[in-house]
């Protein structure tokens, strides 16, 4: 098995990115919970998270004499990393079939990203 990132995404300032009225947002959730709940019980999931908007980031920089933290992301862009799944899959085939049920479930593009070997942390991950 090899871990995979699905990551989510938002968009800043387009329509999409309101939220939805609260049946359809009620609706997610319900395809959300049960997604995850499918995930849990096949050893796929490993773990995930819906993250804060990039209003709420911080940048931390070193440079040769200190560290400097700014407010606001790395990157200006109308797209942002809105949350993630971190999944144990068989080959890229499969992590590709849980991407497409999580755009289903959430209706937003999901960017699917192998891990590049087995790190320390990665290793002591649930289900790992």
């Amino acid at each position: 098995m090899s871990h995979y990132l699905l990551s989510t995404f938002g968009s800043q300032g387009e329509p999409s990115s309101e939220t939805p009225p609260p049946e359809a947002m009620q609706a997610m959730m319900e395809r959300t919970v049960a997604l995850e709940a499918e995930m849990d019980a096949t050893g796929t999931f490993v773990f995930g998270g819906h993250l804060h908007g990039p209003d709420a980031t911080t940048v931390v920089r070193s440079s040769d004499t200190e560290v400097v933290m700014t407010d606001g992301p790395f990157v200006e862009s109308k797209e942002h990393i809105a949350g993630f799944y971190i999944i144990n899959a068989e080959d890229l085939d499969a992590a590709l079939a849980w991407a497409a049920k999580v755009t289903e479930c959430i209706g937003r593009p999901i960017e699917v990203r192998p891990f590049a070997g087995t790190g320390r942390a990665v290793d002591h991950m649930p289900n790992a």
